[in-house]
């Protein structure tokens, strides 16, 4: 059935790709821009102010709000670390306060992170794991909450924890990608820590696939078989026929990229229960389907 969705974020890696494909598969979409609009799909917003008109949301199913800071984009000083979190709670406040106020149970599905769960080495996560402790902890608990003004308004809300998106494009995936290319690829510290990967093309069909079922609660957008850091450079490795050897240590990393090296070398094993268990089934479910995927996407 069409859809008429709102997508805040529309602008990002995964936002873009989102709203291209929702338009192919036929929905009606409304990017919701900073910019004055240039077409009739596009709606001018503020959200540091924390507002939204809801008359602006007359006719929308669905909002899907993936903006926010790129955890990359600086060092963690004290004022970045605002601004991540402020990028990430002030247009979700805006969006839930609307949606409250139309009294529609219009159907947010909002951007969160595997990040919740803290560095849990070896445990398997799901939906149901609880929180950990840490900065990113910290940011994930506010983003979240700040969805409440919609939930407690009786709209049905989604919290989409994601895992790192193997995309060309991606800040993380493409440092990866020309340092193996080089053959200067390798463990990030030893390497034994799991990162729950996901492609572009699988995080974008598991976010339809929250909206055309109209899941609520957190989802963990992951992919089923969640690798170890330096499996995952290995196999980038093997496809691309380099050496991964190099590795870099936790002191090195945390002199190039300062705080942040911790939640680089932290252990996340989640897998998306709640996905398999309403039926979403991963394109690329394996990692060297993954890699496959990831090399041979345009940049």
């Amino acid at each position: 059935m069409t859809q008429r969705i709102a997508v805040a974020g529309s602008s990002g890696l995964i936002g873009g790709a989102l709203c291209r494909s929702l338009r192919e598969r036929g929905d009606d979409v409304i990017r919701l821009v900073r910019r004055p609009p240039e077409h009739m799909s596009e709606i001018q917003w503020d959200p540091s102010t924390r507002q939204l008109d809801p008359a602006l949301l007359d006719g929308v199913d669905a909002v899907v709000n993936v903006a926010g800071a790129s955890l990359g984009a600086h060092r963690w000083s004290p004022a970045f670390k605002v601004e991540l979190i402020s990028s990430r709670t002030d247009g979700t406040t805006a969006l839930a306060t609307a949606i409250a106020a139309t009294g529609r149970p219009i159907h947010l599905v909002n951007g969160s992170a595997v990040g919740y769960y803290g560095d849990r080495g070896e445990e398997i996560l799901t939906e149901e794991s609880s929180a950990g402790s840490g900065f990113l902890v910290d940011l994930v608990h506010a983003w979240e909450g700040a969805t409440e003004p919609a939930e407690a308004a009786g709209a049905p809300v989604a919290r989409l924890r994601t895992g790192i998106v193997l995309a060309p494009d991606g800040d993380a995936i493409k440092a990866l990608l020309r340092l193996t290319k080089l053959g200067l690829g390798g463990p990030l510290g030893n390497g034994r820590h799991y990162w729950s990967w996901i492609t572009l093309a699988d995080h974008v069909r598991a976010i339809q696939h929250v909206l055309d079922q109209r899941l609520e609660g957190p989802v963990n957008l992951t992919g089923p078989e969640p690798a170890r850091q330096r499996d995952i450079v290995a196999e980038m490795g093997r496809q691309l026929h380099r050496p991964t050897l190099l590795p870099a240590p936790r002191l090195a990393l945390r002199l190039v990229v300062g705080e942040m090296a911790g939640d680089i070398v932290a252990s996340q094993r989640a897998v998306p229960k709640r996905l398999q268990d309403s039926g979403f089934t991963h394109e690329q479910a394996t990692l060297p389907d993954a890699i496959r995927w990831l090399l041979a996407a345009p940049a």
